[in-house]
């Protein structure tokens, strides 16, 4: 686990502490099923503490993140966006809705294939209102929204035709070099991510 989610994942747990001792009953299960690792088990007690007090944001900041855990993306973006009707300063809810909106993207259902222009568009969107919230300087949002847009632009280039669609294609690579750039600034030794400044240059100049 990286920094990041072990932040927000310590970050779920303290902040509720207060209200699970308070309330007890399925959401406090939910949270010591979460602490055990046991996200499907978590989902199975939250879901009940859910039906219990719907507008709950510490029982609902939980869910979510237990279905993104289980790789239940599509809930974990119906229960992230509740969270955020409730509470539209928490950053990491566009985090992880972002997250699922992107990992839907590069590996969608059948039925869902036609919709994975949408879910780039809005992972990268996410990550962006995540970056407004959180400071410039979060090295893990800009490492998501940047390889977001590059996920984007890869799956842009294989329909391009026109000279204005590989014109847009280039521009989203560009974005990802952006925050690509924006890390290294701030973490100059990131051999992970000067490899994909690499990678996206080659990308561009195959466009060309």
């Amino acid at each position: 686990m990286n920094y990041l989610k072990q932040a927000i994942f310590l970050l779920i747990v303290f902040s509720t502490a207060t209200s699970m001792a308070q309330t007890g009953g399925y959401d406090k299960l939910g949270m010591q099923a979460m602490m055990k690792g046991d996200f499907k088990g978590a989902v199975s007690q939250l879901e009940k503490a859910d039906v219990k007090n719907p507008n709950n944001a510490e029982v609902l900041k939980m869910l979510g993140y237990s279905y993104f855990q289980c790789g239940d993306f599509e809930n974990a973006i119906s229960t992230y966006t509740r969270l955020i009707a409730l509470k539209p300063s928490e950053y990491s809810a566009y985090y992880y809705r972002g997250k699922a909106r992107q990992n839907i993207a590069n590996d969608p259902k059948e039925s869902l294939n036609q919709m994975r222009d949408n879910f780039y568009v809005s992972a990268i969107k996410d990550f962006t209102k995540a970056i407004e919230i959180s400071g410039e300087e979060n090295a893990q949002l800009l490492q998501n929204r940047g390889i977001a847009y590059k996920d984007y632009a890869i799956f842009k280039s294989y329909k391009v035709k026109k000279a204005t669609e590989k014109t847009a294609c280039i521009a989203l690579f560009n974005n990802a070099t952006s925050d690509f750039q924006k890390i290294l600034i701030i973490q100059p030794q990131r051999k992970d991510i000067l490899s994909l400044v690499d990678y996206v240059k080659a990308q561009i100049t195959s466009l060309k």
